[in-house]
């Protein structure tokens, strides 16, 4: 079973991935995103618009914890 945190993780690849289908691809028979066909939104986005709202929102990146010492360094 997945850890909590691989669950999170993968939440956040799927949104990620969404907001790419909807706002940045343009649609093949649309000629528009989805996003701009729906009235959402009126520009073509890009990746870093994306980014700059995970960043905005405090986004998943978050400092990780260190690691204790290594088996081999506890060890003579």
């Amino acid at each position: 079973m997945p850890s909590p945190k691989g669950r999170e993780n993968h939440a956040y690849a799927v949104a990620l991935r969404m907001m790419d289908d909807n706002f940045v691809r343009i649609h093949q028979k649309l000629r528009v995103t989805p996003a701009m066909a729906a009235g959402i939104t009126d520009k073509l986005w890009e990746i870093g618009d994306i980014a700059e709202l995970v960043e905005d929102a405090g986004g998943p990146a978050k400092k990780r914890a260190s690691y204790g010492k290594r088996a081999s360094e506890t060890f003579p």
